[in-house]
Parts: structure tokens; sequence; C-alpha cells
């Protein structure tokens, strides 16, 4: 089958939570739906994510991530997108790394999941963030939160509220590292407005998608945005487009899943908005910075 025949393809390497809509769970279905075929990578299979539900049943897939590389290296698998999320350890950043090496016509999509609050995920350790941090200079796009973004530049996180000019410093040394659009999710502004900012090299350009702000957190939001954006970005969105996407869709979500009373536990009930995504145009949502 021609390129043009056939849907998109993304290499999504990423975690996989049976309880609790999180990670591919998330990404498998928002990117379908906008018309790109996903081929999960999952970097280890969990009965439920970590945030509240006990002790989990874990099984590492490092070994499964090579054997399958291997395996599509055979084949001559074409790949338009690698998207990375979740990783376990230095091994799962190297071949994340090979498949950039593998794939290097591919758009390169790094959400470097790390931490928030100010505060690095348990067992995350100082050379894994290193590592990180190096597979983020090799990419097209990232997508950290403010936590995050301080990790990438070997900051100590800070969860002030951020004035205009810090925000567009912080987007400008970030896409300093290597990658053409940076995203920084969940920023609070000086302002009093909550935003997710984006800067693209390309275009000279800085933006803000600002979204209403609810008391209540739900795991697995970052995900559904950082695919909602790339699937965006896949189908031809600018990228202040995609990211007013991704915004818009989340915060549609979150209300959704705020107004059925779920356990926040269970994460956003997209079941419900799918659809939504099946939009093309959009009006524009989104501002300069």
């Amino acid at each position: 089958m021609n390129r043009s025949d056939r849907p998109a393809r993304c290499a999504a390497v990423h975690d996989l939570s049976g309880l609790g809509r999180c990670s591919l769970t998330v990404i498998l279905p928002a990117m379908s739906v906008m018309g790109v075929q996903v081929c999960p990578l999952p970097t280890a299979i969990l009965s439920a994510h970590t945030g509240g539900f006990g002790s989990v049943a874990r099984r590492d897939l490092t070994d499964y991530l090579a054997e399958a590389l291997a395996h599509y290296r055979t084949l001559g698998l074409p790949m338009e997108c690698v998207y990375t999320g979740y990783l376990g350890s230095a091994e799962q950043v190297a071949l994340c790394q090979a498949m950039f090496d593998e794939w290097p016509g591919a758009m390169k999509v790094v959400d470097p999941v790390m931490g928030d609050h100010g505060k690095l995920y348990h067992g995350f350790t100082p050379e894994l963030v290193q590592g990180i941090r190096c597979l983020a200079t090799h990419a097209d796009v990232i997508t950290p939160n403010l936590t995050e973004a301080a990790l990438l530049l070997g900051e100590e996180p800070n969860t002030a509220p951020l004035s205009l000019g810090q925000a567009r410093s912080l987007l400008a040394r970030l896409s300093g590292l290597g990658p053409e659009v940076v995203v920084v999710t969940g920023v609070a502004l000086t302002t009093g407005e909550y935003a997710n900012l984006c800067y693209d090299k390309e275009r000279g350009g800085y933006w803000q998608s600002v979204s209403e702000y609810l008391p209540v957190r739900y795991p697995g939001t970052g995900d559904l945005f950082a695919a909602v954006l790339t699937a965006g970005l896949m189908q031809g969105d600018s990228p202040a487009m995609a990211m007013d996407r991704a915004t818009r869709y989340v915060e549609i979500t979150v209300k959704t899943t705020f107004g059925y009373g779920a356990d926040p536990r269970e994460g956003v009930m997209l079941e419900r908005t799918l659809g939504w995504l099946t939009q093309k145009e959009l009006p524009r949502g989104y501002r300069t910075l």
C-alpha cells in the first residue's frame, strides 16, 4: 500500500496500565479516532497506575522492546512518528534513541515523563533523568510540564506563577536544547490564568492556550494532551493549532468527568468525548504569548 493510501503510522513507546485511564489506554483511542495508526510499544504492563490503587502487579518489558524493534527492522516498516512517554530505565532510553536512528525521517516526539508538582516521580535516578534529557535534545517536539521543563534544563523545579516574559524565556531555553517545537503544559501565569504554552522555532512564534482551572486532578491528562497534540501535528495542524486542539479536548473531557462525579483515580471519561476529536476545523482559541 502506498503512503498516500494508508493512515500515518506512529510508534508509541509508553507503559500500559489496566486500570486508570492513562498512557497507552488513552493514547490508542485518541490517536486512532484522529486517523493515526498507533503501533504500541509498551515499556511495562501494570494492573493499574501507581496513583492510589495500592500494590500493583507489574512486568518490565525492556527485553520485548528490543525484540520488537529488531522485528520491525526485518520488515522494513515505515514509521511517520516515534512518540515516547514513560521510560523506566537507561536501557529503555537507549532503545528509544535506536528507534530515532531507525526512522530518521519520522517526527520525534518526547513526552519527558519524570515528575510533577515540583517533585520527581518515585524511582527516577539522576542517570535516568540525564538519559531523558539527552533524548529530548534529539526530539522535534517535547511536551514537558513545568516540573519536567526545569529538570530538562538542569534547574530546581519551581511551581510559582510565571510572568509572560518568564514564560517566553523558558520556552526559548528549552528550544535551545534542540527541539523545533516546545509545548509546556499546566502553567500558572501571573495574570491569574492557567495555560499551555508553545514555541514554534520555524515560525518564531510564542503561543498560549488558556483553560479553565478545576479543583481536581486526574491521572493521564498529560498523556491525553500529548497524544492529541501529536496526532494533530501528524495530520497537518500548525503547532499552535495542535496545542489548542489538545487543550480544548482535555478541558472538555475533564469537565465531563467532573460533572459525572467519577472516582478521580480512574482518570477521565474519554469514552464520552472521543467524537469531539473528529472535527477537522476549530475556532481559533490560542493567542500570542
